[in-house]
């Protein structure tokens, strides 16, 4: 079965953007400590690059590695949506659950209006490669239930305030390390998959 993988970049603190969305704060570092990192977060995963950049980074014909369809919120749309792009991930199948979008802004995005739930639900039950959850904080807490791992990269810097990578109730959840790649640049990258009754 299809797995939902919330693949995302967090701060020290807990922020996986500024309060106004802003993620240009997140240290890349310089020279070849970035080009090493980029380069092998590319290699790995270069279906998560957004079409508009994927020229720039040599991916343009690029295969899908480990996604082919992308949910998001309205959070992880937006930012998109305030640069005229309407649809991020053109060489994937896009949803974002929106109750205050309306129409889909580009035919290739399918706004789903409630129950995340059941949309990944019904994604997972397909034939395909695994599902992408970009984010944000609100979609992720909705869609904790149906998580089955997670990519962290960890930056080397504390935000403040801004949107937090759950947003949700009180409710432990474990997850398992199962690998960790630390770069240069100070970013650690951790693999997470869920513990289940029966690892326990």
């Amino acid at each position: 079965m299809r797995e939902l993988v919330y693949y995302i970049a967090v701060t020290i603190d807990g922020r996986i953007a500024g309060p106004r969305g802003e993620y240009d704060f997140f240290p890349q570092g310089e020279g070849e400590q970035a080009t090493a990192y980029s380069t092998w977060m590319n290699e790995h995963l270069p279906e998560t690059v957004p079409t508009a950049a994927r020229d720039l980074f040599g991916l343009t014909d690029a295969p899908n590695v480990r996604f082919d369809t992308v949910v998001m919120g309205l959070g992880g749309y937006q930012p998109a949506l305030q640069e005229g792009i309407t649809s991020p991930y053109a060489h994937l199948r896009q949803y974002v659950v929106s109750s205050t979008l309306g129409d889909s802004p580009h035919p290739d995005v399918t706004v789903v209006e409630s129950d995340p739930l059941g949309l990944v639900r019904a994604l997972k039950k397909e034939e395909g490669k695994d599902i992408w959850l970009c984010g944000g904080g609100q979609i992720a807490g909705a869609l904790l239930p149906e998580i089955d791992r997670m990519i962290i990269k960890s930056y080397p810097v504390v935000a403040g305030a801004g949107v937090p990578v759950f947003h949700g109730e009180f409710d432990p959840t474990l997850f398992d390390v199962t690998d960790r790649k630390a770069f240069d640049n100070g970013v650690m990258v951790t693999w997470f998959s869920r513990r289940r009754a029966t690892d326990t």
